[in-house]
């Protein structure tokens, strides 16, 4: 090894988990380390352009048109949309389990890609921001690091509720039923992989699992006043991280404007594809007294904003969340800790995923309000905004917390735990 570590990130391919690498790798590559990612071949250029190396791979066989950035997923978003509006339990079947049969999947086809790149990159450490596991990480020889990115009731615990479920922490009432489902839904899948992965040199899945727990470290990403109290604490590999904001450097040029508050509207990259809800939601939003900022997405297009409003495709959000006093979100794992990070309530409107986990949570805790996405009144997200707005309370609780964020950025003790790992 040489005296400046190659740290090769490997991060879902998707905004969410990739910026949450961007910002533990900025401060690695400020301290001299060669930092690589890899990536999606149709996310080429886009973390070159940051300042990193790339190498690329794909998770399914070339598309016969011209591919951007994350596109099969905003596809497969747009085309499974109606399952949104089910209820949870309901989603196990329409949506999860295809959403991990398509992972499975991609881990599959990718393998022999990855042991090719790592054998060539021969990093020193390899972290991986992803929720499926990938057996040519484990069978590099190498040092690894998995990084949580999502909701902590991913890592489960059965005093907990249930992965996905949205459940309120406080009602055990639909727990088994919920995670009796998943069971039956994904066990055949799991144990198919889980055949996969040892015969790719990877050792058998956890039960239930479909990613290994790394035995040199894990991380987790999530504030701890937000965070639950464990049953089962998690082992000495595991440390948490409060937040990993990224370094922003460009503000856009109009964030304060006319109103009584600043709102910020993003229902992040894959929710802002469907034009309907965030139709709805501008329409809503031009009915009050306040300035809003929308980030768009890739349907900007077809989107029209009111006069109190101004909005681009994409934001540069840890530069617009300091400016901003509320903040409207799907729920996304990197907004919610951002959003804590920069001291703001929020409006959850969740879709899917871990999205109803962390809206629950911060519903339950009182930093801010869980509404129906698809099924609430324009009145009932006018009421949850001008509520958290003029809460006198909240400013000094969600203050104390971005404080401490703050002051221990989560990037940098990432970054100094990776380093530790490498020198040992």
């Amino acid at each position: 090894m040489s005296d400046l570590p190659t740290v090769v990130f490997f991060p879902e391919g998707a905004y969410g988990p990739t910026n949450n690498c961007v910002g533990i790798g900025q401060v690695l590559q400020s301290r001299g380390a060669r930092v690589l990612f890899v990536v999606e071949e149709s996310f080429a250029g886009t973390l070159e352009a940051q300042g990193f190396e790339e190498a690329l791979m794909r998770l399914k066989p070339p598309a016969e048109t011209e591919e951007v950035p994350g596109q099969f997923w905003k596809d497969f978003v747009r085309e499974t949309a109606p399952e949104f509006r089910k209820p949870t339990i309901e989603q196990l079947e329409g949506f999860v389990l295809p959403v991990w049969q398509e992972l499975v999947d991609g881990a599959r086809y990718v393998d022999e890609r990855l042991t090719e790149i790592f054998a060539e990159v021969q990093p020193d450490v390899i972290v991986v921001d992803n929720v499926v596991g990938f057996p040519a990480v484990l069978a590099a020889g190498v040092p690894w690091v998995r990084i949580v990115s999502c909701n902590p009731l991913e890592l489960k615990d059965a005093a907990l509720p249930p992965t996905f479920s949205g459940y309120a922490s406080d009602d055990t009432a639909g727990w088994e039923a919920f995670r009796e489902r998943y069971r039956e839904l994904h066990e055949p899948l799991h144990r198919e992989f889980s055949e996969f992965c040892t015969a790719h040199g990877a050792p058998p899945l956890p039960d239930g699992e479909f990613i290994h727990e790394s035995s040199f470290l894990n991380l987790y990403l999530y504030p701890e006043e937000a965070d639950y109290g464990r049953s089962c604490p998690l082992g000495p590999t595991w440390q948490r991280l409060g937040s990993c904001v990224r370094r922003a450097d460009r503000v856009p040029g109009q964030v304060r404007g006319p109103g009584r508050a600043v709102l910020y509207l993003s229902l992040g990259s894959l929710g802002s594809a469907d034009v309907a809800l965030m139709q709805r939601l501008i329409d809503t939003l031009a009915e009050t007294d306040h300035f809003v900022i929308v980030s768009m997405g890739p349907q900007h297009a077809e989107l029209q904003l009111a006069p109190n409003m101004t909005g681009e495709e994409f934001l540069p959000q840890p530069a617009i969340l300091p400016e901003i006093d509320l903040v409207i979100t799907h729920g996304g794992n990197n907004t919610v800790t951002e959003s804590l990070h920069f001291g703001k309530p929020m409006v959850v409107l969740p879709l899917f995923w871990d999205q109803h986990d962390n809206a629950q949570r911060i519903h339950e805790l009182g930093l801010g309000r869980r509404l129906d996405t698809y099924g609430h009144e324009p009145a009932e997200l006018l009421a949850a905004i001008e509520t958290l707005v003029d809460d006198p309370a909240l400013p000094g609780r969600l203050g104390a917390i971005s404080r401490r964020l703050q002051a221990e950025p989560g990037n940098v003790r990432a970054a100094d735990l990776i380093e530790q790992l490498v020198r040992a």
